[in-house]
């Protein structure tokens, strides 16, 4: 069974950085085979698309409302996949979850592509 861990979350001003990470481990799960992919959840709203990455790393995607500002990236020998935040504002506050793209029905943005959500983790961008 495969298992996605985020981390690095927190509370941060306006303005500022963070980098998430998320752990893949799975026995039998080959991470560097997939392509991976964050969404972020709000309260009170429906889970949003962010970014997503494809198994090589060279190629990346993101949402209108993050780019410029977010960036993907993967570490294929550490099993690890990154999403840094910068010049967050307020409504980027979200709980941000990894996960890896199974299907390839739709667009990088289609939700219902990717699996294996982990618990996610809280971003708060408050003053």
């Amino acid at each position: 069974q495969v298992q996605l861990m985020e981390s690095g979350g927190g509370l941060v001003q306006p303005g500022g950085s963070l980098r998430l990470s998320c752990t893949v481990s799975g026995f039998g799960f080959v991470f560097r085979n997939y392509a991976m992919g964050w969404a972020r959840q709000a309260p009170g709203k429906e889970l949003e698309w962010v970014s997503g990455i494809n198994a090589g790393g060279a190629t990346t995607f993101y949402a209108d409302s993050v780019k410029d500002r977010f960036a993907i990236s993967r570490d294929n020998a550490k099993s690890t996949l990154y999403l840094q935040l910068n010049n967050l504002k307020p409504e980027d506050t979200a709980k941000y979850y990894c996960g890896k793209r199974e299907f390839w029905r739709g667009r990088w943005s289609s939700l219902s592509d990717y699996n294996g959500w982990g618990q996610g983790t809280q971003v708060t961008v408050s003053s």
